[in-house]
């Protein structure tokens, strides 16, 4: 954990699907994010990480891990300062796998901030955000109150292929000088709790 930075953002992209358009997306915020020399960026696919549903026989406030796939999962939560979730809308809720993702920790998420960039065809993923964000403060993950809202029918092309535009790029602009702040002061606190 760094008081000055730069701040080690994780970029999570929950969606584990074939053919997903959550990585693309993930790779376009991590691009954005790259923009801040502030931030040391980080992207962590779920896809590629591939939990197991969660198989630890101790509470996660214990930390007393005895699977390596889930050290090697703490040792790259516990390194974040901050964290973007990257996260689709299935039937009305969240994907299980970062459900799954978080259940595995607790500590290593603490006192940390948060910026869902969420994604679907009719609301644009905003139910899914919801509820990610009752789990988020379960764990004390500091969710900033705005999400990063994709409207799937207006960025994909016949192809379904994702492109931003400019419009959607100040939104993630915006939205990440507003995460560094929040990233700034939670480091502090961090500090303080130590």
């Amino acid at each position: 954990m760094s008081n000055q930075g730069p701040w080690k953002l994780k970029v999570i992209v929950v969606s584990t699907r074939p053919g997903r358009i959550g990585l693309p997306i993930g790779e376009w915020f991590t691009q954005q994010a790259e923009q801040l020399p502030e931030f040391s960026v980080e992207l962590l696919d779920l896809g590629k990480i591939n939990l197991p549903f969660y198989d630890e026989p101790n509470h996660p406030k214990m930390q007393q891990y005895v699977h390596q796939h889930t050290k090697d999962w703490s040792a790259k939560i516990a390194d974040g300062d901050a964290f973007i979730f990257i996260v689709p809308e299935y039937n009305f809720s969240m994907p299980a796998t970062i459900k799954n993702a978080i259940d595995y920790l607790y500590y290593e998420w603490a006192n940390k901030p948060s910026l869902i960039v969420n994604y679907g065809y009719i609301s644009s993923g905003t139910r899914s955000a919801q509820m990610l964000k009752q789990v988020l403060t379960s764990v004390n993950i500091m969710p900033l109150a705005e999400s990063v809202n994709i409207p799937l029918m207006s960025y994909l092309d016949e192809s379904q292929q994702f492109h931003a535009d400019e419009r959607l790029n100040d939104n993630a602009k915006e939205s990440l000088q507003r995460l560094l702040l929040w990233t700034k002061h939670l480091a502090a606190l961090r500090q303080e709790l130590a």
